[in-house]
């Protein structure tokens, strides 16, 4: 159904994309680079561009041995031996914590349920045994300016579905490209390069 707003005192509805807290899976032959096969959870997204976590790309440096860079003694089991995943290209010398449940911490940005914080304070609370229960920490971040998220699902770059806490939080990194699609009903053998966007 269509309306005409030009003879209507009414404005028009502010027709924007929002994919805040949606995951982004990357199609194959459309994302190259470091975002190549990458799901990423959108933290924000609005008129002046978006910023998302990749949650499927664990490095080599573990929670502890990134507490032991800060001067923090990580004593809790089991985020000891949890990787410190890739984020994304942006500011990789800096570190995100995607966390639940939200807590009160000095820069946070409250996501539904769950909450980004880039403040040492949360680290501090995780050390001492009284910070979140589920936490991801990023080096880095992706972002897209202006238009750009909207241009590259145009172009079939991503397909996009809600996100869920459990391929963030309880899903080993490896699965969570493949559980991300299978939220769309989509099995990854089936993708192609050329698949349109869902």
């Amino acid at each position: 159904m269509t309306q005409d707003f030009k003879n209507s005192a009414v404005s028009p509805p502010d027709f924007a994309l929002d994919l805040s807290n949606q995951f982004l899976m990357a199609m194959p032959g459309m994302v190259g680079g470091e975002l190549a096969g990458t799901v990423i959870y959108v933290c924000e997204h609005g008129p002046k561009g978006a910023l998302g976590l990749v949650i499927n790309r664990p490095t080599d440096l573990s929670l502890n041995s990134l507490f032991e860079k800060i001067d923090l003694k990580l004593e809790i089991d089991p985020f000891q031996t949890n990787p410190v995943f890739f984020g994304g290209p942006v500011q990789t010398d800096r570190g995100f914590v995607l966390h639940t449940p939200r807590g009160e911490y000095s820069s946070s940005i409250k996501l539904g349920g769950l909450a980004l914080t880039t403040s040492r304070d949360v680290l501090q609370d995780v050390a001492a045994g009284k910070g979140p229960e589920k936490i991801l920490v990023t080096l880095g971040y992706a972002g897209w300016g202006a238009g750009q998220l909207e241009n590259e699902l145009a172009q079939n770059a991503w397909l996009n579905v809600a996100a869920d806490t459990e391929i963030i939080f309880a899903t080993l990194p490896e699965l969570r490209y493949p559980a991300a699609l299978k939220l769309l009903g989509i099995d990854p053998i089936m993708l192609t390069g050329a698949a349109g966007h869902a």
